[in-house]
Formats: C-alpha cells, sequence, structure tokens
C-alpha cells in the first residue's frame, strides 16, 4: 500500500527535533565557518585562503593542465578576486553542469582615490561607501583598514590594520546627543550623508611650525615609514574599510552566528566547503562560482555581467578535448542547472509589517529558496520554472536537507536582487537558494547556525546529486 502523503505543509526549527549528533555536526562547521570568515575579511582574503583550502583537496589552476578528464578538480582565479572551482564528471560536459554561484564582496566603506586631508588638527580618510548600506550603522564603529597598494615599479604592498588587539583602529565620529536635537529630526537617510562618512586616522602633528598641515605631514611619514607609501601612491591602490569585530556566537544558546559579511559569505563559504567535500568523480561536472561586485551589480570584470564564467568555461571544454569547442560550450552553459546561492531576508519579528507571515523564510527552519526575487511586478528578476523546482525538492528531500520557500518581504515593499537573470541569460534553469539573515547589509549581520549547516548540506546535495 502506498504511503499516505501529506496534504498540509509543515516547516518547524530543525533545533527542535535535532538528535545530538546532527547538534554537534551544526556546531563544528559553524565553528569552521565563523574562523573563516574572521580571515577573510575582504574578496580578495576570500578568494586567498579558498585556494588554500582547495589546494589542500588536489585542486590545480587551470593553466597548470595540457589536458582534462573525469575525476580532475580544477581553479581559476579572476583578477586576485573572482574564483571558480570544477569537478569535471563522469558525462560529457555538453549535458551540462551544476553550479553554485554566490558572491564574495559585501558593503562596506572604500577609500577615495586621494583620501588623505585634515580640518581642525585632526586627519582624516574620505570614503565612498560600497553598495547598499545604512550609512548611520558605521557611525562609531571600530573599523579595520585592508589595503592593497602597487607602486610604479609593480611592487605590491598588502596593509592589515585594526584587527588584533595590538592595533589601532579607524572610526567615524557621530554628532553627541546634546547637541543632536536638529539632526534627530531628520530622515534616517539624511542623518549621516555620504561625504560625512570620514574616518579618523590621527592627531598628532609634526613639530614643525612652518607645516600647515602638521597632522597630515605626520601621517604621510608614518605611511612611508612603515609601509613605504607615498601620498601619490594612493592613486593606484584599493583601500577597504570593514568591521573590526570578530564572528561571534549569539544567544545563551549560542544557536546564531553574529558577523559582518554573511551577505554573501555564509552562502560563499558553504558552496566551498560542499565542493570540497565531492570526493567521488560526479555524474555531471560540478561547478562553483565566487563572484566579485555584486553589491553594485555585478559589473567589472570580476563581477557576472562579465564574461569571465564563460571563457574560464570555454578553456575547460578545449581542455576536455571536444571536437566543436564553441558549440560544446552553448551547450554547456544552456545545459547547465544553477542556484544563485544568495542570502535572503529572514522574518524579523521585530518589524512584522514588511513581511508576509505565509510567504517569509524563517530562522532555523533551513536553506531558503526563493522562487523569484526583484521588485514591484517581480522586475528584474529571474522566476524559475516548476520542472526545475519539483527536480530541486525531490534532490534536497533525499539528502535530508531541512529547506524551506519565501519571499524577500511584501509586495510593493521593496524587493533586491542577485545573479539569478544573469546566468538564466545563459538558457540554464536557475533559482536563488540561500541562507535567511536579519540585519542584512548591517556592519553585524545574524544567522542560524543551522541554516547555515543546512545551506552547505543543499549545495553538497546539488553539486553531487542533482541530475
Amino acid at each position: 500500500m502506498a504511503q499516505k502523503e501529506n496534504l498540509n505543509l509543515k516547516r518547524e526549527s530543525i533545533f527542535k527535533k535535532a538528535k545530538k549528533e546532527l547538534k554537534d555536526e551544526i556546531y563544528s562547521y559553524n565553528k569552521k565557518y565563523m574562523d573563516f570568515l574572521d580571515e577573510s575579511k575582504t574578496e580578495r582574503l576570500f578568494s586567498k585562503n579558498a585556494i588554500k583550502e582547495a589546494e589542500k583537496k588536489g585542486f590545480r589552476p587551470l593553466d597548470s593542465f595540457s589536458t582534462l578528464k573525469a575525476g580532475d578538480k580544477v581553479y581559476s582565479q579572476v583578477k586576485n578576486k573572482a574564483l571558480i572551482l570544477f569537478v569535471i564528471g563522469e558525462e560529457s560536459i555538453e549535458n551540462g553542469l551544476n553550479i553554485v554561484a554566490s558572491h564574495i564582496d559585501s558593503p562596506r566603506l572604500d577609500l577615495k582615490p586621494q583620501p588623505l586631508y585634515e580640518s581642525d588638527d585632526i586627519a582624516y580618510f574620505k570614503t565612498h561607501y560600497y553598495g547598499g548600506i545604512k550609512k548611520y550603522q558605521w557611525v562609531t564603529q571600530p573599523l579595520a583598514l585592508y589595503g592593497t597598494v602597487v607602486k610604479k615599479d609593480g611592487k605590491v604592498i598588502n596593509i592589515a590594520i585594526g584587527e588584533k588587539e595590538h592595533q589601532p583602529v579607524f572610526c567615524i565620529s557621530d554628532l553627541l546627543v546634546h547637541l543632536a536635537a536638529k539632526q534627530m529630526q531628520k530622515k534616517a537617510n539624511e542623518v549621516v550623508t555620504g561625504e560625512n562618512l570620514n574616518l579618523i586616522v590621527g592627531s598628532i602633528p609634526v613639530e614643525d611650525d612652518k607645516v600647515k598641515t602638521a597632522v597630515k605631514e605626520a601621517i604621510l611619514k608614518e605611511l612611508q615609514k612603515k609601509y613605504d607609501i607615498t601620498e601619490a601612491d594612493f592613486e593606484s591602490a584599493e583601500f577597504e574599510a570593514v568591521p573590526a569585530s570578530k564572528a561571534r556566537d549569539v544567544g545563551f544558546d549560542s544557536s546564531m552566528v553574529g558577523a559582518y559579511a554573511q551577505d554573501d559569505r555564509v552562502c560563499s563559504y558553504a558552496a566551498l566547503e560542499a565542493i570540497l567535500k565531492v570526493e567521488e568523480t560526479p555524474k555531471r561536472t560540478a561547478c562553483i562560482i565566487l563572484a566579485d561586485k555584486e553589491e553594485i551589480g555585478s559589473y567589472g570584470n570580476t563581477g557576472l555581467q562579465s564574461r569571465f564564467f564563460e571563457n574560464e568555461l570555454a578553456e575547460i571544454c578545449v581542455l576536455l578535448g571536444v571536437e566543436n569547442s564553441e558549440l560544446s560550450l552553448r551547450r554547456a552553459l544552456k545545459n547547465s542547472a544553477c542556484l544563485s546561492a544568495d542570502v535572503t531576508g529572514a522574518f524579523d519579528p521585530s518589524f512584522p509589517d514588511v513581511f508576509d507571515k505565509t510567504n517569509s523564510s524563517y530562522l532555523g527552519q533551513g536553506v531558503a529558496i526563493n522562487k523569484y526575487g526583484g521588485s514591484r511586478g517581480k522586475s528584474g528578476s529571474n522566476d524559475a520554472h516548476p520542472e526545475f523546482l519539483a527536480k530541486l525538492r525531490d534532490c534536497l528531500d533525499s539528502e535530508d536537507v531541512a529547506w524551506q520557500t519565501g519571499e524577500l518581504g511584501k509586495v510593493d515593499v521593496g524587493g533586491g536582487g542577485t545573479v539569478a537573470f544573469m546566468l538564466a541569460n545563459y538558457g540554464m534553469d536557475v533559482v536563488d537558494c540561500g541562507t535567511p539573515v536579519l540585519s542584512m547589509h548591517s556592519p553585524f549581520e545574524l544567522t542560524s547556525k543551522a541554516d547555515t549547516y543546512m545551506t552547505y548540506k543543499a549545495y553538497l546535495a546539488f553539486l553531487s546529486k542533482f541530475d
């Protein structure tokens, strides 16, 4: 007799019925995840650290291969930022790949090309915020500074200040509440303007009465002494100011992760861990994309609106020795299946008015699948087909993955975009699948440890088993 099918959909907290073995797996996974977050505060560092982990598992750079065969593990880094990893499958590449595509850039404050100035005996760095932020959240925060400076002779200088206890941090001042009556009447997006997001970097002047900007001069001397940097070198440099805080357990039960940049490094780390766990040769080629620039529209040659993924896959086709590499490339892209691995907004009980409770993702109930995103009338959205979703449901259920569906808030309240539509442009099936997050795009985002683990399990199931 056939088993009776449940008529009602039921989702509940993973922790509610989780056995000790599952809880141990959840907490063990999140310990590694949190440590990786602390070491990967920028997209350059994430990419670099991901390569270290991949090489331990036998991955080699694409340009080290003269031919490719099933079982080979390959990576390709783009401009020291974006990264692609492949495990070559048994089937012809023309049958398509299983792809998990995430992004490793996050909202932050970048330094302007000429950032250093002095005002009233205080030295500052001017910044230009990157991605969608609530600007008032970034004032009075201890900030670390990461930089890559390339001098005219090609010498590269990497800088990281503010993460270690003995190092100084930087911050942006805010108006004291005693004098803020007028400020407090402003709209939230006007309380702090972009041009007010200036980092305080010093206040001791050089001992020279002839120098008009003596504090600025002192900072320049310090930069030259410690890092061999002049003011002109900022013109070929990249500096990011990010929260100096570490990833922390949240709650009496330590059930949540609080950290900067979980959008989208929670999904990127899960994708990395998943492909590293693809031990056996998969039937279809497994691939993860760790892209840059998603927070500003995926532009530039490390963003997915460029052709960097297509270019690297073309190389794969050639090394596999297919007869017509261009035709094989087009077929591979068209026949692929993809999870757009990006976070979604978790239902927040403190702000219920912006959510549709029936169609929200909830903290602790598993990885979230969003059939579509965009805003208003699904504008700017990929809308996944039910045939693809049915196969994905079966794949996740067969591997005991806890998952849920949802939308990013009520219709007409807001919305957001991912890389899904860019990959769907190739003809492949794509759906958004990622971790629910509270306080998204803030300096301290919250996730459930159960959800972060189930995100990893979902990606592993998809890379290994989806067909």
